[in-house]
């Protein structure tokens, strides 16, 4: 079973590209609601690298909003392992980058899931390189895959919100405003 969304960001395709590596611009697409923390006591990485294995917790009403922090508390909504790799291909409008989640619920409802493939794909947006074609799609299988479909289409449109509403603040090169700023 497949949900996906198509949306166009008001950003460009790099700092949508930076977002998607970042675990805390991740955290803040489930947040206020959902909080994201790392299992492993090193702590959540600063950057998603391919080939990582990357165990998180999530959690209802767990801390302040977005906090990948891991404060604890909540409502469980189980464990995930997130495995990192990506991609680059061509379409008829260039250069398409594509993350992938090939990870898979560890404990939690989605734990009976048995296929968990999630791909984002970010281009410049045609006839507007400021602003990124964001192409997302969550394949998942098994038993409960139709009763859990429901469910996850929904949080989905929410996170198609999220990275709308998000998406502007993800530039990190901002213009300066003073002459005697560094070089």
């Amino acid at each position: 079973m497949r949900i996906m969304l198509k949306l166009v960001l008001d950003c460009d395709a790099d700092a949508a590209w930076r977002a998607l590596h970042s675990p805390r611009a991740i955290a803040d697409l489930y947040g206020p609601f959902v909080d994201l923390a790392p299992m492993d006591a090193a702590g959540m990485p600063s950057r998603l690298e391919p080939g990582a294995d990357v165990p998180v917790r999530m959690t209802i009403g767990a801390g302040a909003p977005g906090d990948a922090g891991g404060r604890g508390g909540g409502l469980s909504l189980g464990e995930q392992l997130i495995h990192v790799s990506e991609r680059t291909v061509r379409d008829a409008h260039g250069e398409v980058r594509i993350f992938r989640d090939s990870g898979i619920p560890l404990t939690g409802p989605l734990a009976t899931l048995d296929v968990w493939d999630h791909q984002m794909a970010v281009s410049p947006a045609p006839g507007d390189p400021a602003k990124t074609l964001w192409r997302d799609r969550l394949v998942i299988g098994g038993r409960a895959a139709p009763a859990l479909w429901p469910v996850l289409w929904a949080t989905w449109q929410w996170r198609g919100m999220r990275l709308r509403a998000l998406a502007p603040t993800w530039a990190h090169d901002p213009e300066f405003a003073h002459d005697d700023a560094p070089a």
